[in-house]
């Protein structure tokens, strides 16, 4: 059982953290940043706070944010000319944060998955309601060789009074993200409850900003620099140098 009080010193950065595998920083096309300049200066800021590397993750829900690599390529040049023209020197790259719905059938079947490194699929479920046959959805991407990294469980609200099912997905091959901003009580004391169960369980193996706008760059900033991320996390074993640097 991991214990959520940090024995290592607490310091005010993300250093310990290294890559940002989840975020909505590719300029224009889904819910995040709307433009290059912003991008860059989201960067820049969680660069300075410790960050090393990047892997931003559009989303790709065809019932509105209809993405592949024809519009998260380009865009993604985009920045990286902003961030070459702003002598930002920091690695960005892009993957994307897949909705498991029918849509995403056709997608896994088609076998051309953006992965956040090797074969590590990041995938989400609606906020209201749990995605029908999850559990074949994450067996199905097993047997295609891909590694399903299921995006904020602790966020789930269905599965607040149905903890067993963290569990079971996670022993039936699916890796958990944590939003590091949920262990702040961003979104919610029962959120923030959940987050902290599943860290003390060792359910989470990643963690991600899911930064999308100022509002969480600035509370995300505000518990690094209390020094409150790092004592809540700098002790886990979490995975995200190991899997993605």
């Amino acid at each position: 059982m991991f214990s959520f009080f940090s024995r290592k010193p607490v310091t005010k950065t993300l250093e310990w953290m290294g890559v940002d595998m989840h975020s909505h920083l590719v300029p224009g096309i889904d819910d995040g940043s709307p433009d290059a300049a912003t991008s860059a200066g989201y960067i820049k800021s969680l660069h300075e706070l410790g960050l090393e590397k990047f892997i931003c993750t559009p989303h790709v829900f065809m019932e509105i944010y209809p993405n592949s690599p024809d519009s998260i390529n380009p865009a993604l040049q985009a920045l990286r000319n902003e961030l070459k023209q702003r002598k930002i020197q920091v690695e960005v790259s892009a993957a994307a944060e897949y909705m498991l719905d029918p849509d995403f059938d056709a997608l896994m079947k088609e076998g051309n998955l953006l992965c956040l490194s090797g074969n590590l699929v990041l995938v989400e479920m609606s906020y209201q309601v749990e995605t029908r046959n999850i559990e074949k959805y994450i067996f199905d991407l097993n047997i295609k060789g891909y590694q399903p990294v299921l995006a904020h469980p602790e966020r789930y609200i269905y599965y607040h009074k149905n903890y067993q099912q963290y569990q079971k997905l996670h022993e039936r091959g699916c890796l958990f993200q944590l939003n590091i901003l949920s262990l702040s009580g961003y979104y919610g004391k029962a959120v923030r409850q959940i987050a902290v169960n599943l860290l003390n369980d060792g359910l989470i193996d990643l963690c991600g900003t899911d930064l999308h706008h100022q509002r969480h760059l600035n509370a995300l900033s505000a518990f690094v620099q209390s020094g409150s991320a790092a004592k809540a996390l700098n002790n886990y074993p979490l995975k995200n140098k190991d899997l993605l640097l």
